[in-house]
């Protein structure tokens, strides 16, 4: 990847990081109404598409498509596998 290429990739994580810590320090507990407007909540959702967007054009024409995949608090860091036991299908019982 050429440097202006990484330069690039660079900022656009720093705004990333930057828009994101507003998102997280403006956003109101359960129950209380956000201070943004509607508007500006989608101006911030169209800047995170814009982002993505051009990382990954980045990423591609340099030849490694990134891995990178949104991650959210409440998503488990790994798969949970339940054992069922003791249940009896309809025709046991």
């Amino acid at each position: 990847m050429n440097p202006e290429a990484e330069k690039e990739l660079k900022v656009l994580g720093v705004l990333r990081q930057v828009i994101s810590g507003v998102v997280r320090e403006l956003t109101p507990e359960p129950g209380m109404r956000h201070p943004l407007s509607d508007k500006m909540i989608e101006d911030i959702r169209q800047s995170f598409i814009l982002i993505a967007s051009r990382e990954k054009e980045i990423n591609e024409a340099a030849g490694t498509p990134s891995t990178r995949r949104p991650q959210f608090a409440d998503d488990p860091k790994a798969a949970k596998v339940v054992q069922f036991h003791g249940l009896k299908k309809d025709e046991d019982k």
